[in-house]
Parts: structure tokens; C-alpha cells; sequence
């Protein structure tokens, strides 16, 4: 984690204005990307890590300043899913509840838990904004992907939220404009997605190939690498790689020029991008099935990156933003029905 501050891997979306680099959206798509291919765990507690200016843009001018007065090395954790409550008192609000994924929550400078709000006001959620002393880390990261992420539970018993350093997620006026934090979250967080997958992808065909040139297969006199189904397989594979990879390419761009100009997402905009990730996601997760079956029995050792990447592929696509589902809603939208955009 000290090496990945130092390198600026926090400070991506942090304005410039506060010591950030405003990162554009294709470099910043290539630092996830080579930091996926080291290890999806570390790209995915960048990525969210470094989401900080997303939303908190969306409170008050004052409060976003002063979360980046000691400096644009801002780490976030938390969870949009509002399993907390909060209610209202006077200068703010109570907040109790427990969240689930807050990925590198260990290493968090400031948390974020969305909360219901108990007093009937519309609408009825609202994000609140706590620091580290005010909430518990359950261990309860134990899965089989992304293992490294510390993804665990967090809980709050009553702490106290001032009024300014809460907010509404979707529908509010950003208190800070800059290119990089225009693009829609969800639309934002599906090409982050896709390209911690196309990483992952990146890597496992690195360490397939550097296994085949090693390895020779039981009953056979040749490395792995001079087999004709091998040498097809890789082929195919290094060829998917490519597409899913330009593909997604083509929408960042897309969405870069229309961030960078100011200019609305459309329906059909953002239906495009999650299409295209969602789909991008779910080739990646079926080139490391083939990298990791073409390994063999190789494959099944924990010292083999290979099984590593396996899970890690998999455990991408279950993510909300991935579900398989969103086809219908992109389909919905292409074919011009009406469609709630709220978490689209």
C-alpha cells in the first residue's frame, strides 16, 4: 500500500486543483490494466481506493476540501448498498448499520455507508461520510476471488454525521467539475470493471505461455508450447484478448470525448458501455478458463498464478455492475422503451 500511494495510484481522480492529476479516462483504464495483470486484488482496491472525488464531489464545496487538506492521497472505502440507517438529529444524523464489501478497508482514510433515511423524507436514502474511528472492521473476507482486497464488513454503532458530510448519490449538483468525474458512476465503474479484467486476461496468458515453454506433458517428448492444440488455443485466445480489449478501448474514447466536451450521457450512451463491459468481462472470464484448463494438472497447485486467476476472473462477473441481467435493460433502451436510469 505504501508503494501504491507513493506511485500516485490514489490521487488518479483528485482534481488538480487539491494535488490530484486528474487522470484521463484511457490512462487511467492502462494503470488498472497493468495493475490487474500483477494481481486483480491489488488493480481492484485501487480502483475503489481511488474513487473518493466521485462521490464525495457530491458534498458541500467546504467538506469536499477539507477531506483533501492533508493532500490528494485520499484512500476510500465503503458500500453504495443501504443496509444503515440514519436518523435525523440536530446538525445531522445517527447512523447504525453494517455493510458488506468494503473493499480495502484496512488501508481507509475516510468511509462511505449509504443509509435509510427513518423519517419519511423523499428520497429516502442518503450516503454518509465517516471516518475510520467510527467504524469496526468484521473479518468476514473469506471467498475464493479477490481474496485480496479485505473486502470485509463494517460496522457503525450511532456515530454522529454532521448535515454537511452527507449526500444524495444520484440526482445531486457536484459541488467540483473536472473532465474525469463528469462520466456517469455506474457507466464509470463498468469500464473500470472490464479493464481489471482485461488485465487479469493479460496475465494469465503471460504465465500460460511461460509454462508451456517449461513444461513437458506426461508421455510426451516436447514442451507444451510445440503442441498443435496448444498453439491453436493461444491463438484463439491472444485473438479474444485483442477484440475485447479494442472493443472496450472504443467506448472509453467515446466516453473521454464526451466528458471532456461536457456533454450528456444519453440513454443510449450508457447502454453501449454497459453492453460492451459486461460482454468484455465475460470473455475474459472464459480465455482464463481455457489458459487455466490448457495448464492441465499444473494448473491445481496454489503456487501456480493460474488457479489464482481462475477465481479472480469469476469472481468479477458477480459484481452487481456485471450481472448478466443488464443485457435486458440495454436491450430495453436500444429498442427505445422507457427504462429507470437510476442505476444504469
Amino acid at each position: 500500500m505504501d508503494e501504491l500511494v507513493a506511485a500516485g495510484c490514489f490521487r488518479t481522480l483528485v482534481p488538480r486543483s487539491h494535488g490530484g492529476v486528474e487522470l484521463d479516462l484511457p490512462v487511467q483504464m492502462q494503470v488498472l490494466e497493468e495493475l490487474a495483470r500483477a494481481d486483480a486484488s491489488v488493480a481492484w482496491t485501487v480502483m475503489i481506493g481511488s474513487e473518493g472525488p466521485v462521490l464525495f464531489r457530491m458534498l458541500p464545496r467546504t467538506s469536499f476540501d477539507a477531506l483533501y487538506a492533508a493532500g490528494p492521497d485520499v484512500i476510500m472505502a465503503g458500500s453504495a448498498n443501504p443496509t444503515g440507517t440514519a436518523t435525523p438529529v440536530e446538525g445531522g444524523y445517527r447512523v447504525t448499520g453494517q455493510w458488506a464489501f468494503a473493499s480495502g478497508c484496512q488501508h481507509a482514510h475516510w468511509f462511505v455507508g449509504h443509509c435509510m433515511v427513518d423519517d419519511g423524507r423523499e428520497p429516502p436514502v442518503r450516503m454518509m461520510v465517516l471516518p475510520p474511528s467510527d467504524v469496526e472492521i468484521k473479518d468476514t473476507w473469506s471467498v475464493s476471488g479477490l481474496c485480496g482486497t479485505g473486502s470485509h464488513d463494517v460496522v457503525v454503532n450511532g456515530a454522529f454525521v454532521p448535515d454537511e458530510n452527507s449526500f444524495v448519490v444520484f440526482g445531486s449538483e457536484p459541488s467540483v467539475d473536472v473532465a474525469p468525474l463528469r462520466i456517469p458512476e455506474l457507466t464509470r465503474a463498468a469500464i473500470q470493471i472490464a479493464s481489471v479484467t482485461i488485465g487479469v486476461v493479460r496475465g494469465a496468458l503471460d504465465e500460460i505461455l511461460a509454462l508451456a515453454l517449461d513444461k513437458t506433458p506426461t508421455f510426451t517428448e516436447e514442451p507444451l508450447v510445440s503442441n498443435p492444440l496448444f498453439q491453436n488455443q493461444f491463438g484463439e485466445a491472444e485473438t479474444q484478448l485483442r477484440a475485447a480489449r479494442m472493443v472496450l478501448r472504443g467506448e472509453v474514447d467515446i466516453a473521454w470525448a464526451k466528458a471532456q466536451a461536457g456533454s450528456p450521457f444519453t440513454p443510449e450512451d450508457r447502454a453501449h458501455v454497459r453492453g460492451t463491459t459486461i460482454w468484455v468481462a465475460k470473455t475474459a472470464a472464459a480465455v482464463v478458463d481455457a489458459a487455466y484448463q490448457a495448464g492441465g494438472s499444473s494448473s491445481l497447485y496454489t503456487s501456480n498464478p493460474l488457479q489464482r486467476r481462475l477465481r479472480d476472473a469469476h469472481a468479477l462477473t458477480q459484481h452487481f455492475v456485471m450481472k448478466a441481467d443488464t443485457f435486458t435493460k440495454v436491450g430495453a433502451v436500444l429498442a427505445g422503451q422507457e427504462v429507470d436510469l437510476t442505476l444504469f
